[in-house]
């Protein structure tokens, strides 16, 4: 502190002020933040609508690049500087082998500076304090990405036991908002899933049990660069109706949801399937829509990458 002190005083620099900084990065951020925000008791500073967060030891920062994180941070709440990925980058597989590499035109590396509306980075901040604490940073994102389900059924017939599964969901899931489509077909669709930012989608395959309208789900995911930022969960569901399609044939077209899933992993995308025995009586078909529910709630709120490509069983 004396010897930044002694610098600001030589060369007289007007409008600095100083914050002792904490025994990490993350610990230094937030006192910084803590001198700004009018709920402190000795804060002397103007609380500000946008804060910028640079490394010191990158200090010679463009003044059009400040100016481009700041106008975005005013527009979304939080920006910052990018640049494209040069070194390749993989993905490890559990037992420490290449699963595989990110496409490197499609990623690019975070970068500082970095912009946010005081208020966003101020409340995010109060919640985690600690460096050990990012855990329940990731925690808190999960949460609130999962409060909202896509559900897209491929049929329009309210009789279906594929609306019975929506029902359940509604009522097992009430603190989760549901919202029901039919599949999607046209750049309309696209906008306006994209606007509603759902990062979880649940297929109802009723009147088919090939992968026509999920491969058209997943590119429009692709065309959008929703999963850039965060793992998108689709989940592929069939009522398996053994009297009408025979049972071999229908396990065979559906057990190719494990090489697709693998694909589509690639772009951060965590497709697997749930699979619902129909017809059944009625106490039993609550009871696997029920379990079909849970399974559902489970596999969005955990974004678990490794039961990609699995075919569960409600």
């Amino acid at each position: 502190m004396e010897a930044m002190k002694g610098i600001i005083q030589k060369y007289q620099h007007q409008r600095i002020s100083l914050v002792e900084a904490g025994v990490t990065r993350h610990r230094s951020i937030f006192n910084g933040l803590k001198a700004l925000a009018e709920d402190q008791p000795d804060s002397k500073l103007s609380k500000p609508e946008v804060v910028i967060i640079h490394d010191a030891v990158r200090p010679f920062v463009e003044e059009d690049v400040l100016l481009k994180v700041v106008t975005a941070a005013k527009e979304y709440g939080a920006a910052g500087a990018i640049r494209p990925l040069v070194s390749t980058v993989i993905s490890p597989s559990a037992d420490g082998c290449l699963d595989h590499s990110l496409e490197r035109a499609r990623h690019r590396a975070s970068e500082m500076p970095q912009a946010f509306l005081f208020d966003v980075i101020y409340e995010a901040y109060q919640q985690v304090t600690y460096k050990r604490d990012l855990y329940a940073a990731e925690s808190i994102i999960k949460e609130r990405i999962s409060q909202h389900i896509c559900l897209i059924m491929d049929t329009k017939d309210e009789n279906h036991v594929g609306h019975r599964l929506e029902e359940v969901l509604k009522d097992e899931l009430n603190h989760v908002k549901v919202t029901s489509r039919l599949p999607c077909h046209t750049g309309r669709d696209l906008d306006q899933i994209v606007s509603e930012q759902c990062y979880s989608y649940v297929c109802v395959n009723v009147m088919t049990s090939d992968f026509e309208e999920i491969r058209k789900l997943v590119n429009m995911l692709e065309e959008s660069n929703l999963s850039i930022l965060y793992p998108v969960v689709v989940i592929s569901v069939y009522f398996l109706d053994y009297k009408s399609v025979p049972f071999d044939q229908k396990m065979e077209n559906l057990m190719q949801i494990r090489e697709y899933a693998k694909e589509v992993k690639k772009r951060n995308i965590l497709l697997c399937g749930l699979l619902i025995y129909y017809p059944q009586d009625e106490q039993k078909l609550q009871e696997s829509l029920r379990q079909g529910a849970t399974i559902i709630a489970t596999l969005i709120k955990e974004r678990n990458s490794g039961l990609v490509g699995q075919l569960l069983v409600a």
